[in-house]
């Protein structure tokens, strides 16, 4: 079976059939991305490799370049411009995300079926025309807000999604390891832990990051969402089976800056690749998508949200639902990169899972999960307690980032009085949380913060429970 990559290429004919048999020996032998192989056989060059995973969706000139019913759009107009007011074809097109070719055509079925009239203009050019709603047209306008009260831009269709998913794949996703290095060079991690992480972002899989509180993993799953610095397309709404199913979420996808452009399709927004965290709010529901009563419209679900881009379940196995019935709600997605929707009119219909899983937990994943899920996560990588040599270096760089000077002997106070007496193993967050109590007691009683034995059992009684 061919390489996905390798797939889409040969449909592009942007490579053939023996160009991509020659890449994929080169690649059992010399290891790296298929990408990678094809460009050092010269069968395709960087800058189209490139281009290729980074297409601007086309701007729409007609209204079958939308691909979708005119009747659609008609209605969708109808609504805006019944809290428009007098408005112009540009206003609408602004709103709506299209056009003014696609609008104008639209506006002029309206204009004959006498649901919009024209007020005044500046020229003979429609462009330049003021236009208004009629009495008919606000009473059909109220019907439409009675069906569905959406009034954003113009959705894109199902198979345009998919095709855009696709071709931003996060596998497509360039993580070199001077990249790692650098975007985790803010943390202490031992290089067997750097190695095994480097890989397992590269693929674009599912991974496990477990092991026990305290030391540095939901920091981890956090660098690992700043470490894909690319932008993906993202549609503001779709429409499925007549349905609006809203997915830009400014909570969740930052705009990246573009300049305007108008080839590209306006109903789609540049982004950064997406970063979706959750925790113990988490619910089965949040999973499937939210049909809003009273909008009469759909949110996307997480992982639409999540799509080209990063999933975090951080704490997990402390939700509001057993392990297990997330687990079983996702089993298929992991395992084929495919998750199927349902409407609340019972029609379903699949959507790509194209994203970077990553499980954060303090729990062992055998207590969580069976064998059967464990093997669709390909990488679990423990996050362990850190040696005293690391523990110092995260005191050394805390101090360092608190302008507090580090104090060698009292260190070895520290270690010798409260860690080795006690028999309390070491956890990467203590450094951070001692400095902050020694910063907080220097602040109420007003002097400079030190490092010294006296702070230090301050901030320990303060911090530890007593056993």
């Amino acid at each position: 079976m061919h390489d996905p990559l390798g797939e889409k290429l040969l449909r592009s004919g942007i490579i053939t059939d023996d160009d991509l048999e020659k890449a994929l020996e080169r690649q059992k032998i010399q290891g790296g991305r298929l990408g990678e192989n094809l460009i050092a056989l010269g069968h395709i060059d960087k800058d189209t490799l490139e281009k290729f995973f980074k297409r601007n969706p086309p701007a729409p000139m007609s209204v079958a370049d939308t691909g979708l019913e005119i009747g659609q759009i008609a209605d969708l107009l109808m609504k805006h411009m019944l809290f428009l007011g007098d408005f112009k074809i540009s206003d609408l097109a602004e709103r709506v995300k299209l056009s003014l070719a696609v609008v104008e055509s639209v506006l002029e079925n309206l204009r004959r079926d006498k649901f919009v009239e024209v007020k005044g203009g500046t020229g003979y050019a429609a462009i330049t025309y003021t236009f208004k709603i009629s009495d008919t047209g606000k009473i059909r306008a109220m019907e439409l807000l009675d069906l569905c009260r959406y009034t954003g831009p113009a959705p894109v269709t199902l198979s345009d999604y998919r095709l855009m998913v696709e071709t931003q794949t996060i596998k497509s996703a360039i993580v070199s390891e001077e990249n790692v290095k650098k975007a985790f060079s803010h943390l202490v991690l031992n290089d067997t832990v750097l190695k095994r992480l480097g890989p397992a972002i590269s693929s674009g899989k599912a991974m496990f990051i477990y092991g026990p509180p305290g030391n540095g993993k939901t920091a981890i799953a956090e660098t690992i969402g700043r470490l894909l610095p690319e932008t993906i397309y993202i549609p503001y709404a779709l429409t499925v089976g007549g349905e609006i199913i809203t997915v830009f979420d400014p909570v969740n996808h930052i705009p990246a800056e573009v300049p305007d452009d108008d080839h590209v399709d306006k109903r789609w927004i540049l982004v950064k690749r997406p970063v979706v965290i959750t925790g113990g709010e988490l619910t089965l529901r949040m999973l499937d998508l939210d049909f809003n009563h009273i909008s009469k419209y759909y949110e996307a679900s997480l992982q639409m949200k999540a799509n080209n881009g990063i999933f975090i379940a951080d704490d997990f196995g402390r939700q509001q639902m057993e392990p297990q019935t997330f687990l079983n709600r996702w089993i298929v997605p992991l395992d084929r990169r495919i998750d199927f929707m349902t409407l609340h009119t019972g029609m379903k219909f699949s959507i790509p899972f194209d994203m970077l899983t990553v499980f954060s937990t303090n729990i062992e994943p055998k207590q969580l999960v069976d064998e059967a899920f464990l093997r669709r996560i390909p990488y679990k990588i423990k996050i362990d307690h850190p040696s005293e040599r690391e523990y110092e270096a995260i005191f050394r760089m805390i101090c360092k980032d608190n302008k507090i000077v580090f104090d060698e002997e009292t260190f070895n106070y520290l270690m010798n009085n409260f860690y080795r007496k006690n028999g309390i193993k070491l956890n990467s967050c203590h450094p951070r949380d001692i400095i902050d109590q020694i910063i907080v007691n220097s602040r109420y009683y007003r002097h400079p913060p030190t490092m010294s034995k006296e702070a230090i059992f301050e901030a320990w009684t303060n911090y530890f429970v007593e056993m």
